[in-house]
This record gives structure tokens, C-alpha cells and sequence, in this order.
């Protein structure tokens, strides 16, 4: 049962998937109990400014380290900009579009003190999946670092937007710069939606899946605290934009929850990376397969010795790279799977914990079996599809596929795996035609519907192939008009088109042409039988 909603704008009340359609949650027995009335970014910010002091280091960058009592004046502020000049009401949602800067987090908790609803957005997509993200959402403002508004202004020109980091003179940071530091947080309910993170489906179609305030305490209280174990001296760095479930936990909640810092990289090239590692001594590290596969390919692993913790997510971690880094650095990376519809990881192991090669163990707080296609449990050993439950779950913002994904109470990921007897997850596949490419989730008919709009092209298909360095990457079979020559720069032409009409990590880094797609009777194109095709070479 929901308790009383302190949202003015019930559009997301509204727009829950039917409570019957919901997954079953189960309340950690050893977790805390969050009361009725919970507005997250005063239990993670203020909190965290009473326990630790205003003057502890929070975040870092290159060129300034901003204070837990710089934060939270600046998320103050900005709280103050959004009611007094935008007239936001709590349940208002808030579009975010920047790269990991102090600002953009100042921004997610300004948001969220104000009762607003933040919906995060990366800053690689383009105007046409912003236009379908907006018009699914419905922000009532958008907050866009200023080197980014031309897409957005593109995608919407109805929407308001207000940029920062700029020279205009109402810019967000000026108009902030003049509003009190003090600010009453709205005190929301602990069921009302505060996050709608989108993730794209198979479709191409955008889904948000909607997350509560008790939510993002969630996973700090799971996976951050029973897992990961971080505490107040660490230094937390990663590539995972805060856009993505795994950047906000990774590099905003779980750092925050304990009095940490974090160092938040706008590029996070390898380099960078390494060089932020190095200079801030860093000691926790978010990041993808496709990330420690280029770190172990640099001869410097000196300059990492600051670390000692190291997690991957996002896609599955190969024993081999787990391998190599280990002798490397004697650091055992903590693999895990988790995804947007259930906020963060609910799977992984760490320390004595670890089985090389497996995923890890149910993450305590949540629950998890193998299952057949009819939601029945397999016996240990036996490939199915992996259902998971907890004190998060899939609640997709007014979107049928809510039960493709929630079955019998049970999230199902996507996923094959094997349970062994020792309770260890052991990943198969994606059982979908999901690519997960470098962490990046990427649905192939979004891919195909880009490229088929090339006036040369007559159709085509996408799939993912294995790809040593990122894991999987997307390729493309493409029918061409009679007459157009399929060679090399028709190749790059393909390319450079689809990065400049979708996020450029969407684009095909292969591509052949053919002569036709394979089909059932009906039409259905069957992408199996190219990936038949393809294993087959």
C-alpha cells in the first residue's frame, strides 16, 4: 500500500504500472527502517554535512575540490532557483543533461530537496532520442550544461531550459549565486518517485523505469554497505556517466552514504583515468569490462597501486581479464550484474568471497533464482532465465512491457545463467537482442531504424558479435539500393551517418552488405539466423 504522496503533480502516482503488475519487494530484516516521510538527498547530503563536518573534501576535478558544505549550499541554491524563479511543484520532473561535473550533482540533489523528480539523460544522445525521452517524461525544465544545448533545444524547442557553466547572464550558477544557502526540504514520501532512469529496450522505444526515495538509500544499505564496504577515507573515481544507475551509485550514493569523496572525470579516456587515480590516490574504482581491458594494455600498473577495491558492471566480466588484472596489480575485481530496473547490483562477491569467473552471490537483501520459460525453478546446474527480488524492482513508467520484465513477483533480467551448488551465478547470455557493447545497452532496431533511414539503404539488421576489447559490438547486415556500390567508404558513410543521428557508442563498427535479410513467412526478420550465419565463419 502507498503512503499519502506529497507530489502537487501526481503525473508519476499517476503513471505507475498497476500495483498487481508490481514485483514482489522484501525489506531487508538486518537493514535500516526508513519512516513514511523520506526525502533522499537530506538523508544522504545533510546527513552526511551533520556526521562529517562541512569542511570534508566531497568532490574533486581537475581544477577545484568542492566541500560536503559546498554541495550542499550549491544544492540549496539551486533548490531555491527551481521554486522561486521556475515555480516547480514536487513531482515536477527535472531533465539533466550534463557530463560528471560538481555542478550536475548539485543539480541532482537540488532537484530532489525541491520534491522534484530528476530524469537523467547521458550526454552523448542526440536530438531524436531526447525528443522521444521528453515527450515520455514530460519535464516541466530541463538543466543542461551549457556546451550541450543545442540538441536538447532541438529536441524540444517548447521545453524550458535553463544552462549553466556559461557566460549568459541567467546562467543556473549566477542565478543560484544569489539565493539563501538555508533551505526547508520538501518532505516527501518514502514511496514517492524521485528517479526516472531510461534504458532502451529491444524496440528502439525508451522505458523509465521509476525508482522511490527508500530506493536510492536501498542500495547503499545493500550493496554499498554489505558488499562493497567502503568507508569514510576512501577516494571513489569511475567512467560510468551519473546518468547511468551504476554512475549514480558508484559515484554519488554510495560515496556520499559514508563521508567519502569522489573524483568525477568529464572524459574518462584511460589515461585520465589513470591520471586521476594517480593524483587523487584514488582507492574505489567503478568502471566496465571494456575499461580494465584497456587499462591492462597500458605498462604503467604502478600508478594504480592507490586502489583497493575495484568493481565491474554493465556487462559480463571475462575470467580472463579478472585473471590478468589480479597478476597485475594483485587487486580481485568485484564482478557484478545489476541493471536500471533494479537501481544497482544485486549480484557480486568480494575478497574470499570471489569465484573467479562467476557473477558472485545474491548480494544479501535481495533473493535470486534460476528459472525454466514457464517461471518454474531449475535444479542447480541447469542453464534458465535469472529472476531476481529485493527491496528494489521494476516499476516502468506507463509502459506494457512492465510484464515482460516482472513475472510471478520476479524481475527477470534478460539473462541465462547457472546456479551452482554453492549458491555462485555463472552468466551464459543476454537472451534478448539486447548489445551490450563497452557497458553501453544497446537495442538493434534502434540501430536498424537509423541506418534504413540512409536514402541508400533499403534495409537492414543488426547483431552483436564478440569483440575481444569490448565485449560485444554492434554489426549491421545492410541491403543496398540496386546500383550502389557496397565497398569501403559506403562503410564509413553508414557510420558517420548513424553516429551523427543517434549516441555515437550506437553506431556499427561492422558492417557487410548483402542481398537480402532472412525472414520467416510472416516477415519477422530472424536475427538468429545471422548470428547463425556469423558464428558459422
Amino acid at each position: 500500500m502507498l503512503t499519502p504522496s506529497a507530489h502537487d503533480d501526481t503525473f508519476c502516482r499517476d503513471h505507475l504500472p498497476p500495483v498487481a503488475d508490481w514485483p514482489d519487494l522484501i525489506l531487508d530484516p538486518d537493514g535500516p527502517r526508513h519512516p513514511d516521510r523520506l526525502n533522499c538527498a537530506s538523508a544522504l547530503l545533510d546527513a552526511a554535512v551533520a556526521a562529517h563536518g562541512r569542511a570534508r573534501p566531497c568532490l574533486h576535478s581537475d581544477s577545484e575540490t568542492w566541500t560536503y558544505g559546498d554541495l550542499l549550499d550549491r544544492a540549496n541554491q539551486i533548490a531555491h532557483v527551481l521554486t522561486d524563479d521556475y515555480g516547480l511543484v514536487p513531482g515536477n520532473r527535472v531533465l539533466l543533461r550534463a557530463p560528471n561535473t560538481a555542478w550536475l550533482v548539485a543539480c541532482w540533489f537540488g532537484v530532489v530537496k525541491a520534491g522534484g523528480v530528476v530524469v537523467t539523460t547521458m550526454p552523448l544522445l542526440r536530438a531524436p532520442e531526447l525528443a522521444k525521452l521528453v515527450e515520455l517524461t514530460r519535464p516541466a525544465l530541463a538543466l543542461c550544461d551549457h556546451r550541450l544545448l543545442d540538441e536538447l533545444a532541438a529536441a524540444d524547442p517548447e521545453l524550458p531550459i535553463c544552462a549553466f557553466g556559461g557566460p549568459d547572464a541567467d546562467d543556473l550558477i549566477r542565478r543560484a549565486a544569489t539565493k539563501p544557502v538555508d533551505h526547508t526540504d520538501v518532505q516527501t514520501a518514502t514511496d514517492d518517485v524521485v528517479l526516472l532512469a531510461p534504458t532502451s529496450g529491444t524496440t528502439g522505444i525508451p522505458k523509465a523505469t521509476m525508482h522511490f526515495h527508500r530506493d536510492v538509500l536501498a542500495i547503499a544499505d545493500t550493496f554499498s554497505a554489505r558488499v562493497l564496504r567502503p568507508h569514510r577515507d576512501d577516494v571513489f573515481a569511475g567512467t560510468p556517466p551519473v546518468a547511468f544507475t551504476f554512475g549514480l551509485g558508484g559515484l554519488v550514493i554510495f560515496p556520499l552514504a559514508v563521508g567519502a569523496s569522489v573524483v568525477l572525470l568529464e572524459k574518462p579516456e584511460p589515461e585520465a583515468l589513470v591520471a586521476a587515480i594517480e593524483k587523487f590516490s584514488v582507492t574505489v574504482l567503478f568502471t566496465a569490462p571494456t575499461a580494465y581491458k584497456a587499462l591492462l594494455k597500458r605498462d604503467d600498473p604502478d600508478r594504480l597501486r592507490s586502489l583497493r577495491r575495484c568493481v565491474s558492471a554493465g556487462e559480463h566480466l571475462p575470467l580472463d581479464v579478472f585473471e590478468r588484472f589480479r597478476e597485475r596489480t594483485g587487486l580481485a575485481i568485484i564482478n557484478g550484474i545489476g541493471g536500471t530496473e533494479m537501481l544497482h547490483v544485486f549480484i557480486a562477491a568480494a575478497d574470499d568471497d570471489i569465484h573467479p569467473g562467476s557473477t558472485g552471490k545474491v548480494v544479501p537483501g535481495f533473493r535470486a533464482e534460476i528459472q525454466d520459460e514457464d517461471g518454474h525453478p531449475v535444479p542447480d546446474g541447469t542453464p534458465g532465465v535469472l529472476a531476481v527480488r529485493g527491496p528494489t524492482g521494476c516499476r516502468y513508467l506507463a509502459d506494457d512491457r512492465q510484464r515482460e520484465f516482472v513475472r510471478n513477483g520476479w524481475n527477470l533480467t534478460g539473462d541465462t545463467y547457472t546456479r551452482d551448488a554453492d549458491g555462485y551465478f555463472w552468466y551464459h547470455a543476454r537472451n534478448d537482442d539486447m548489445i551490450v557493447s563497452a557497458g553501453y545497452n544497446i537495442g538493434a532496431p534502434e540501430v536498424e531504424a537509423v541506418l534504413d533511414q540512409h536514402p541508400d539503404v533499403v534495409e537492414s539488421a543488426v547483431i552483436g558479435i564478440p569483440d575481444e576489447d569490448r565485449g560485444m559490438i554492434v554489426h549491421a547486415a545492410v541491403v543496398l539500393r540496386p546500383g550502389v556500390p557496397g565497398d569501403v567508404e559506403k562503410i564509413r558513410e553508414l557510420q558517420d551517418f548513424v553516429k551523427k543521428t543517434a549516441a555515437p557508442y550506437k553506431y556499427p563498427r561492422s558492417i557487410e552488405f548483402v542481398d537480402g535479410l532472412p525472414r520467416n513467412p510472416s516477415g519477422k526478420l530472424l536475427r538468429f539466423r545471422l548470428r547463425e550465419r556469423w558464428a558459422a565463419r
